[in-house]
């Protein structure tokens, strides 16, 4: 009997951006920026050669807007437009992954966020575990005792145990609780006048948002300081909580096919990587590459 491999989740723009913040502005022998595409391409073999990982997929934003655009044209508002700079590096960023032999998955008006989400969940059907790299708090709803989170700065892993210490609530709630309190990172708004410490409160008492009730009579035992003012912004506040809701929500059902043993890591193209790598200028990090296919 075979036994469920262990498989990795990369969310590919958490990295390239975070590469792109952290490296300085390096050019290819045309003139053309690769200095978050460098970056991206270090923290990828890095992560190879470290984790040798048997089973790996990366999930790709396919633009910067998504259906949630449709439902809020405010979403993400003020990074709905990548630097200038950074624009053209994205697609040398999907194409040195396809060199290093790592599976790319993106779909037109869905977010990575959405790939992992729907990844993860046909995996674990399938009796998979799921390590998941990135350190997007909304991928938090995704843990369980078979996906965990995954750090590669910092190495750190993170369980069910870790992510309600860091969030207040446990996974299964995350949803919930960046429904009620919003995120400013993404332009979630939330419910006006819920902050970190009620919206946490609510939630561990009451359980989900859809438990909460609207009679105040039932949150008379809640230990909740000026409770009659939150229950009166929650109550006048359904509209934004419903709107919040769908924007945080990921999408775990997308017409995703693939089989287990496609997500195999087999190893690098050498021939591809050493015409790119040339290409861009970064005939150096072919030999840093730890394993190369067939």
């Amino acid at each position: 009997m075979s036994v469920a491999p262990q498989v990795w989740l990369i969310d590919a723009h958490y990295q390239i951006f975070r590469a792109y913040h952290s490296m300085p502005d390096l050019r290819a022998p045309d003139g053309s920026p690769v200095g978050a595409l460098r970056g991206y391409t270090s923290t990828l073999i890095k992560f190879l050669r470290e984790q040798a990982p048997t089973h790996v997929a990366v999930a790709y934003d396919h633009a910067m807007t998504s259906f949630r655009n449709d439902l809020y044209p405010d979403y993400k508002a003020g990074r709905l437009a990548a630097p200038e700079d950074l624009e053209p590096q994205f697609e040398l960023c999907a194409e040195v992954t396809r060199g290093l032999g790592l599976p790319l998955y993106s779909m037109e008006r869905f977010e990575a966020d959405d790939i992992i989400a729907t990844l993860t969940h046909r995996l674990v059907e399938r009796g998979a575990e799921v390590i998941i790299i990135t350190n997007d708090k909304d991928l938090s709803a995704l843990v369980t005792e078979r996906v965990s989170l995954f750090d590669l700065k910092k190495l750190e892993q993170s369980g069910p145990a870790e992510i309600e210490a860091r969030m207040g609530v446990p996974p299964e709630l995350v949803s919930d609780y960046l429904s009620l309190v919003g995120d400013s990172v993404d332009n979630i708004p939330g419910v006006p006048g819920i902050g970190a410490k009620s919206g946490a409160a609510l939630l561990n008492h009451f359980g989900p948002i859809s438990e909460i009730p609207d009679d105040f009579e039932r949150w008379k035992r809640l230990e909740l300081r000026g409770k009659q003012r939150v229950f009166e912004r929650f109550r006048d506040g359904r509209e934004s909580l419903q709107l919040s809701r769908q924007l945080v929500e990921l999408q775990t059902e997308l017409p995703i096919e693939f089989r287990i043993d496609e997500l195999r890591y087999r190893g690098a193209d050498r021939g591809a990587l050493e015409q790119f790598f040339t290409r861009v200028g970064a005939e150096s990090m072919l030999e840093r590459v730890p394993r190369f296919a067939g």
